[in-house]
């Protein structure tokens, strides 16, 4: 059976109905999107922690001279401007004017909006529209609108839309590019799970799709695309998709095949890994400093957190119920109130190396090995407000600089591992965002022998429902 794409109007020109999920850190650049959109379908540049580069093409190693958190802000901010915006003109560049160019955030990301407005003022004319999630994007419309760039908002449920609708959207629709629908439970990266929703438990997108798509309809945006992401991988596994009138105007977006092209970044660092995957390697873990569910490559990174996890015993400031047992700990030596079944584990972790327990901001101790308490004590205090909020750091994009609770150990630095998988890091030992469909690159038979396409090799493959 043979598989026909056709092309759509999308953010103002006709174009394949492909878009290249952002990744931020240094992993989507203005190489991979500027290849994308010459490939006729949609690049991304990802405007989160975008790095800078010679004129040789190597990365500028980004150093902070602030020695407080407030002051590495401002450098944060300066820097992500920069990078955008030397990521974004090498799209254009590269792109030859062809297919469109989107630029991604994070709304949950230090300086979300000073950094879009940022890139946006200093790339008119080579944006054509803003892909934006982690959060509640009302604002987006706004930005885009005073831009004159199609917007994009990544959400997980058709509630999460309805309220972006009422609240802010419905005064720029004609702007609204497209809605992308992120699956919470098979898009790599930061996930948009609700409280009431499992992370354990699965479920099917269809329905939730539908349910979108009936929610703009009801708000007169029957021609809106919707953008599925996460889990996509062949085409024809969702040809029952394109036409459905359930369904709409469809547009698919691939994360996780695009890692391994011969333009993507991380192509020689993480190749080897990604080749060699099973079906369950990648986690829906709840680590991130962000508080969202995030979705990565269970190697060594992840395996210290877990096992740091399962170190962690409550306990109070005063003997109560069952927690009788004095514990006396730190060089202070605190005394703190445990179970007894809890003292046994505490001597038990500790004599097996995990001597130091961190406080946690949930009457909490933790148990971790010296070198690693010094690790985390340090990366704390290194923080540069990478987040609008931060747990692990407790750095908040406020007045205050804090989210007023304790910094919490069993959690890590996000741009600290990013950075360092990205750029060449051992891939088992930092954190590897990936969708679940990872383990498909071992299957595939497009990757047989080790191959790795380029961008427009890859897009061709896709269109052909492959």
């Amino acid at each position: 059976m043979s598989f026909n794409l056709e092309t759509m109007k999308i953010s103002g020109k006709e174009v394949l109905p492909l878009i290249e999920g952002g990744k931020g850190v240094g992993v989507s650049t203005g190489l991979t999107a500027g290849a994308w959109a010459k490939a006729g379908g949609i690049g991304t540049v990802s405007a989160v922690n975008a790095s800078s580069h010679d004129a040789d093409g190597k990365i500028i190693p980004v150093h902070y001279k602030g020695k407080s958190r407030k002051e590495r802000f401002e450098e944060l901010v300066a820097y992500g401007i920069q990078g955008g915006l030397t990521q974004l003109r090498e799209a254009h560049e590269v792109s030859g004017g062809n297919g469109r160019l989107h630029v991604n955030v994070l709304w949950e990301m230090g300086g979300a909006e000073r950094v879009l407005h940022g890139v946006l003022e200093g790339a008119k004319g080579l944006v054509h529209g803003v892909t934006c999630g982690a959060g509640m994007p009302f604002k987006l419309a706004t930005i885009a609108a005073q831009y004159g760039v199609y917007y994009y908002p990544i959400i997980s449920s058709a509630r999460a839309f309805r309220a972006l609708w009422l609240r802010s959207y419905r005064k720029a629709p004609e702007l609204l590019g497209g809605v992308v629908y992120e699956d919470p439970w098979l898009a790599g990266g930061h996930n948009g799970l609700s409280n009431t929703e499992r992370f354990d438990r699965p479920e099917d997108p269809y329905p939730r799709v539908k349910e979108l798509r009936a929610t703009m309809n009801s708000f007169g945006l029957q021609e809106t695309p919707i953008v599925m992401a996460g889990g996509v991988w062949y085409l024809r596994d969702w040809e029952h998709w394109i036409g459905n009138p359930d369904i709409g105007p469809v547009i698919f977006q691939f994360g996780t095949r695009p890692l391994l092209t011969q333009e993507s970044p991380v192509r020689d660092s993480w190749g080897k890994t990604l080749l060699s995957l099973k079906e369950g390697d990648v986690a829906l873990n709840p680590f991130s400093p962000t508080g969202f569910y995030s979705s990565a490559v269970r190697n060594n990174f992840l395996e210290e957190l877990y096992q740091r996890a399962e170190r962690e015993i409550a306990f109070m400031d005063h003997p109560a119920d069952d927690h009788t047992t004095p514990f006396i700990f730190g060089v202070r030596n605190r005394e703190v109130y445990l179970t007894q079944h809890g003292k046994s584990s505490a001597e038990r972790w500790m004599a097996e190396g995990f001597t130091k327990p961190l406080m946690t901001p949930d009457s909490t101790l933790v148990f971790v090995s010296p070198d690693k308490a010094t690790e985390i004590r340090q990366d704390q205090l290194d923080c540069m407000g990478c987040l609008s909020q931060c747990k692990f750091s407790n750095w908040a994009d406020n007045e205050k600089g804090t989210t007023g609770r304790k910094a919490d150990p069993r959690s890590f630095c996000i741009q600290k591992t990013l950075l360092k998988s990205a750029y060449g890091g051992a891939p088992e030992n930092g954190l590897m965002f990936s969708g679940h469909a990872a383990y498909k690159f071992a299957q595939d038979p497009f990757y047989a022998n080790g191959f790795i396409p380029t961008v427009k090799e890859l897009v061709d493959r896709i269109a052909t429902g492959d």
